[in-house]
């Protein structure tokens, strides 16, 4: 069985590429390719192809592609093939309806083997990315900080001490002590700047 395929990416020198290495397979025929996600589309929606191997972020591309993709040709089945390893582009990716997700620069066999699996409807990942996919799905998610817990660690970021904290909620020192170890836990830090600058970050402090 011949697997067909459409080639969306952004770099002409990469189209040229991928489609000189499938010539070589047999069973492997680009059918259409694509410079964007809009024309990706087009490409996929015409010529119903077994796979669409597209790089992530080129214009109209991205998570949001792929669920397009996904939706008007739920036939075909996403590959990704890009330069970009982080859970911002990975994750989205695979939640939208990638099948797959490689690197750029994975071995043309390793390709070769990705595209013939995911056309089986095999899930296919790079070695790096499985090990972030495995990492977040063992990771467990942040604890939340109880309300008296963001009360204190409030205080904290006014530069209030210990002894100041204790005195504005009526607590002993040892209590703002004991509620500052379970703010470092839960945050996964070691000290109160520390503590004050990632509870900013993920929106835990006005």
């Amino acid at each position: 069985m011949t697997v067909r395929l459409v080639i969306v990416d952004d770099h002409p020198v990469v189209r040229d590429g991928l489609r000189g290495m499938f010539v070589e397979q047999a069973d492997l025929e680009v059918v259409g390719e694509a410079e964007n996600g809009e024309r990706g589309l087009a490409v996929a929606v015409r010529e119903r192809p077994d796979i669409v191997l597209t790089d992530l972020r080129m214009p109209d591309g991205g998570a949001e592609f792929i669920r397009l993709l996904a939706e008007r040709v739920p036939s075909a089945r996403v590959l990704v093939l890009t330069t970009y390893d982080g859970d911002d582009d990975v994750l989205p990716a695979l939640t939208a309806g990638a099948i797959g997700y490689l690197l750029k620069d994975s071995p043309r066999e390793e390709v070769f083997r990705a595209v013939r699996a995911a056309a089986a409807g095999e899930t296919v990942l790079s070695p790096a990315v499985a090990a972030r996919v495995l990492n977040r799905v063992r990771t467990p998610p942040p604890a939340e900080l109880s309300e008296r817990e963001r009360t204190v660690l409030g205080l904290v970021a006014q530069g209030c001490t210990n002894k100041e904290t204790a005195a504005t909620l009526f607590i002993s020192e040892t209590t703002v002590k004991t509620h500052l170890a379970h703010i470092y836990t839960k945050l996964g830090v070691s000290d109160r700047a520390s503590a004050v600058a990632t509870a900013y970050t993920r929106g835990l402090l006005p």
